[in-house]
């Protein structure tokens, strides 16, 4: 320690400010960080590297409250150390526009690396910074030049631990040796419910153990000295770590300390005085000391490890300039100066070639055509490589010791998601990761969290629909499409060949404020005939792929139903009736349009049809109650992708007659 203060007053610190944050709020969980206050004092007075006057200096610690009900440890520490952090923050916990929401919050927070509570996803986050970093490495790394090189902790207790998806993260942690992942286990045995043996028996330590890590166990998690030392060993390890602490929830409070009554609630006035009594802290609410400050102050430690850091860099630049320009490149998230002459190019490769191909494969050959301008790209897939097609020729592939830019997942798709995200947090990477359509249900809740980040994740979701045939209802992706448009700020393709697939992508890799997803077909799909207006329309989300004079009628559609619409108009014309066709590959960018260039779209007044192989009731905010529109609203059958077309409606028969209907 660096301070003469005894470790128990810092400590103290720590429990005083989430006792009284969460009495003020008269909401929050105190217990967690009465609980954890030694081993945080370990952790980030001995070994976090970081730096409070910038928390994004490229080589910082990444540390990851995955616990993020303990929000309040997090704001403690950041506050003491020295952040823009104010105590009036402090005292605004849990309150509107605050910088300490209930849980923590990624660029609402400064140091705060990631948006954590949902639990299991902020171990599973801490995977995917941890990989990034030993990628980075391995790539920008030179002989005595380690200009990548820093750890990535995570706090995380019993919830953590039950939730599926750690055991997805970790598994894979130990197979790809993360070292520089160090895991604090605050063993407390105690949940919402109470004392959690009733439900969660499992030997953690042999689990993980089994996953390859390295394990140290039995630590008494209110011994700073005791912390410190297994810290020190996990750092020494070629594996990921596991540190699993001992602690009493809500240590400190003498009435309440060791139940699950103080885990999620306010102690009371009469338990906090009683608290501070037994504490021996005497500082009166949102009071703390001279001389606690000055033990937690890592401004001037913070500074002078990125000082030493950038000199480094620096005689890195000197000896490779061009390594340096990259990481720096890509660690600030700016595309190669040339990737709008690549994009540009691709695309009239792709209007020259008119390839009738399945979209999956137009996403493969754009991410061939991509690739080599985008060193950053990071893909993989939740063992479904040769099926969604996310690798291209020159990848290579992650193994143990080896570096590479494809992951195989394995058949992890929750985890796979929540990695990239981390991936993503990290920087230096455009992660994309894929699975079926289908799939998409267990990643839901990490594209959910991406879309809250503002992530640049990709996630790829191929064999859309009733289109992927035999494998029968439980593979068809009936309703997911417009579940996806339902999250806020997660941008949707659905491409229907290989223009609009090139222009998906495209759009995806220059979004900077939030994930797209990207869903493709199986089966083979036409080329659409277009000007050079209406290519440059298709990342507009929605533009008039064929227009008449005079329109009776407006055909949208999307994907594989673009020729459905097509061959419609065409028979339609033949009965008189004059249709304009609106492609509509990504309503989410569509709707962010101007009022004048949707209107010039969807003209008002004139009736329209809507076509989608999936649930109909999202389509009826274009189509109005008065309009059509071909779906569907069961489940899906297991036969080929031709019949069950014909067998649910997606008939040029059925689509005349729906807008004959709408114009009767």
């Amino acid at each position: 320690m660096t301070s003469t203060l005894p470790t128990t007053q810092m400590a103290n610190a720590i429990r005083a400010l989430a006792m009284d944050a969460v009495q003020k709020a008269n909401s929050g969980h105190p217990g967690m960080p009465m609980g954890m206050a030694e081993i945080a004092v370990a952790l980030w007075s001995n070994h976090y590297s970081h730096n409070p006057v910038n928390p994004k200096w490229i080589n910082r610690d990444r540390f990851v409250l995955s616990n993020g009900h303990g929000s309040m440890l997090h704001y403690a520490l950041l506050h003491l150390t020295g952040y823009d952090l104010s105590m009036d923050e402090l005292r605004n916990f849990r309150q509107m526009h605050s910088k300490t929401p209930g849980h923590p919050e990624v660029d609402v927070t400064p140091g705060i690396e990631t948006t954590t509570g949902p639990l299991g996803q902020g171990i599973t986050n801490a995977v995917g910074m941890a990989l990034a970093e030993k990628l980075l490495a391995a790539e920008f790394n030179k002989p005595d030049f380690n200009v990548v090189d820093h750890h990535t902790y995570v706090f995380l207790g019993d919830g953590c631990l039950m939730e599926g998806i750690s055991h997805e993260a970790c598994s894979l942690a130990g197979t790809l040796k993360l070292s520089k992942l160090v895991a604090l286990y605050d063993d407390n045995g105690i949940s919402i419910d109470g004392h959690v043996e009733g439900w969660f028996t499992d030997d953690t330590p042999k689990r993980f153990e089994a996953y390859g890590w390295n394990v140290i166990r039995a630590v008494d998690g209110h011994d700073v000295s005791a912390v410190d030392a297994a810290i020190t060993q996990a750092k020494s390890s070629d594996k990921p770590t596991l540190i699993c602490c001992r602690t009493v929830i809500g240590k400190g409070s003498p009435n309440m300390a060791g139940t699950h009554n103080v885990h999620g609630a306010a102690l009371g006035d009469k338990e906090i005085a009683a608290s501070r009594e037994a504490m021996g802290w005497t500082s009166a609410p949102f009071d703390i000391p001279a001389d606690v400050y000055t033990a937690w102050d890592a401004k001037l430690k913070g500074s002078k490890s990125q000082a030493e850091w950038d000199a480094l860099l620096s005689a890195y630049a000197a000896k490779f300039p061009k390594e340096a320009s990259e990481l720096t490149r890509r660690m600030t998230g700016e595309l190669p100066g040339d990737f709008d002459k690549v994009v540009s190019a691709y695309i009239a490769t792709c209007v020259e070639k008119k390839e009738t191909i399945a979209t999956r494969k137009a996403s493969q050959n754009a991410i061939q055509a991509y690739a080599p301008s985008l060193p950053e790209f990071l893909g993989g897939s939740a063992d479904l490589t040769g099926s969604n097609l996310t690798n291209w020729k020159e990848c290579v592939a992650v193994r143990g010791d080896q570096a590479g830019n494809h992951i195989n997942y394995g058949v992890r798709e929750f985890g796979m998601s929540a990695i990239m995200n981390g991936i993503a947090l990290h920087g230096g990477y455009i992660p994309f990761g894929a699975t079926f359509l289908t799939f998409s249900d267990y990643s839901r809740n990490a594209l959910r969290m991406a879309a809250l980040m503002k992530l640049r994740s990709l996630f790829v979701f191929t064999h859309d629909s009733i289109g992927l045939g035999e494998d029968g209802p439980t593979h068809q992706s009936v309703e997911h499409v417009s579940s996806l448009r339902l999250i806020p700020n997660l941008d949707n393709w659905r491409p229907c060949d290989t223009v609009e697939s090139a222009i998906a992508w495209e759009q995806a890799v220059k979004r900077h404020n939030g994930p797209s997803t990207l869903i493709f077909s199986r089966q083979n799909l036409p080329f659409q005939e277009r000007t050079a207006e209406q290519i440059a329309n298709v990342k507009r989300g929605g533009y008039v792929l064929r227009d008449v004079a005079n329109a009776q009628a407006i055909l949208i559609a999307t994907g594989s139903e673009i020729e459905l619409a097509v061959k419609s108009a065409d028979e339609l014309e033949k009965h008189g009736v004059a249709v304009r066709i609106v492609s509509m590959p990504s309503t989410d960018v569509f709707d962010r349009q101007d009022a004048e260039y949707k209107a010039s779209v969807l003209t008002k007044g004139v009736p329209r049809v809507a076509i989608e192989a999936g649930v109909t009731d999202f389509w009826y905010k274009y189509v109005g109650l008065e309009g059509g529109v071909i779906g569907i609203d069961t489940f899906g059958e297991s036969a080929p992708a031709g019949v069950l077309f014909k067998h649910f409606g997606f008939t040029v028969e059925n689509v005349v007659a729906a807008v004959k209907k709408t114009l009767a």
